[in-house]
């Protein structure tokens, strides 16, 4: 048996294809499935089972759709409602593929229904585990993405579920969780790209801590997440529409500036350093990089127009086809091109890009207001001396707090500092963005002398 990784790195996921003599099993599909059909064309393997270990809440499932283009069964935990044709999972199932076998283990915590896949061989020889959102490396899932009314309850079930597993499976079983690698899905950071079930009983706070213990400390180590997930699982359970991934109509300078006068998103996909050098006044910039999805999806008016404005049409294709593994398929538009051409001789915006070596040495000669746009734990062990803390993701609701006039404005590593220096540029603000990664023994905020301790 063969078992190939599908990376998502902007979700931090991981999907799964299993092959054998000639056959696919398909776990926790990304929404564009076309990567899936070439791996598996690659492998020689036509896909006969797709199978969920749970409705997701950080991206739209392309199980559905894949089940349907290759005729293959698609599985679904059984205790899930959704509106659609599947194969119930239930605790204690085998589902036969070809030579594969993958018996259901109910381990609720992520989710009420979660399940995770034990594959065997034909003769029940132990192969791997699939632990979706359970046991994680070096961590478990969330437990809090159903409600607040739910979190005890699911992390106390997590706390059973991951040590089910080590109970059940022989410890050089290899775990394939589906979150974990930079996904808010995870509970906390986890550790590594591999692990075992014995390595797990030895690295995994559910298998070294009381329940109590681990109870507690989850819940209290849980920070926000990125509110599109709320969209997630509802459109999971209905059944995702076929994915699009055809390019958004062409807009011109034309219409860019009607569309930015009228207060629309209109999103310049430009590194942060591109755009503090010139940009379209009024666009808001959200680096191509791993974090774009994440914080776009995260403080995107839900539902609201979206024309992207990329530097070559690939940059497009690569945005495009990030959003739609969220749910946002129907974008306004799209500009290609330099800010000078899109401008149409209209004047840009810049605004200056330093380091925290050049705050140390402007707070040593005059004030300087400082905006600090991480999480609450990461302020939590200090910050820039005087500095304002406004969260990325409550900056749009909280703006008026924020004064009139110079705002130099730091994250964790500067990509939500860009991302908040365009929203005050916006705002009429003059932002100074502080490029650099806040923790860097050389050039951060404690090399600069401007650390606070909380």
């Amino acid at each position: 048996m063969q078992i190939d990784i599908i990376e998502t790195t902007g979700l931090g996921d991981r999907s799964y294809l299993i092959s054998s003599e000639g056959i696919g099993i398909v776990v926790d599909p990304q929404r564009d499935i076309d990567r899936v059909l070439k791996l598996a064309a690659d492998r020689g393997a036509q896909v006969s089972t797709v199978v969920e270990t749970h409705l997701h809440n950080d991206y739209v499932t392309g199980g559905l759709e894949l089940a349907r283009t290759t005729g293959a069964d698609y599985v679904v935990p059984a205790g899930d409602s959704v509106q659609y044709e599947r194969v119930p999972a239930a605790d204690g199932d085998v589902i036969r593929t070809g030579p594969m076998r993958l018996r259901v283990l109910h381990t609720p915590g992520h989710t009420h229904h979660h399940v995770s896949y034990v594959l065997t061989d034909a003769d029940g020889v132990v192969q791997a585990v699939f632990t979706g959102g359970s046991m994680l490396y070096g961590a478990t899932g969330r437990t809090d993405l159903l409600g607040p009314e739910h979190t005890d309850s699911l992390t106390h079930a997590q706390f059973h579920s991951v040590r089910r597993l080590a109970a059940e499976l022989p410890p050089g079983t290899p775990v394939f969780p589906t979150h974990g690698f930079g996904s808010f899905c995870s509970a906390t950071p986890t550790t590594g790209t591999s692990s075992t079930v014995g390595e797990q009983a030895r690295a995994n706070p559910a298998l070294t801590q009381d329940e109590r213990s681990f109870v507690d400390q989850l819940i209290a180590g849980l920070s926000a997440y990125p509110a599109y997930y709320a969209h997630m699982g509802p459109a999971n359970a209905a059944g995702p529409p076929p994915v699009d991934l055809s390019r958004p109509r062409s807009v011109d300078g034309a219409e860019l500036a009607r569309r930015i006068g009228d207060g629309e998103w209109v999103v310049d996909l430009r590194t942060r350093t591109a755009f503090a050098h010139g940009h379209l006044p009024g666009t808001l910039n959200f680096e191509q990089s791993t974090n774009f999805l994440t914080y776009l999806g995260w403080l995107y008016d839900w539902g609201a127009p979206l024309t992207l404005v990329g530097g070559t049409e690939e940059d497009v294709a690569e945005a495009r086809r990030e959003l739609v593994r969220i749910g946002i398929d129907r974008l306004a538009g799209a500009a290609v091109g330099s800010p000078e051409e899109l401008a149409a001789g209209s004047p840009l915006g810049s605004y200056e890009v330093r380091d925290f070596a050049g705050l140390a040495a402007t707070v040593a000669h005059r004030p300087v207001q400082i905006l600090d746009a991480r999480r609450n734990d990461e302020r939590a062990s200090g910050g820039v001396r005087g500095s304002q803390h406004i969260r990325i993701h409550e900056l749009p609701a909280r703006i008026d707090e924020v004064p009139d006039g110079e705002v130099w404005v730091y994250c964790g590593s500067g990509y939500r500092a860009a991302i908040a220096a365009s929203m005050l540029a916006r705002a009429g603000r003059t932002p100074v963005l502080v490029d650099g990664s806040y923790d860097d023994p050389e050039h951060g905020a404690a090399a600069a002398g401007l650390h606070d301790p909380a």
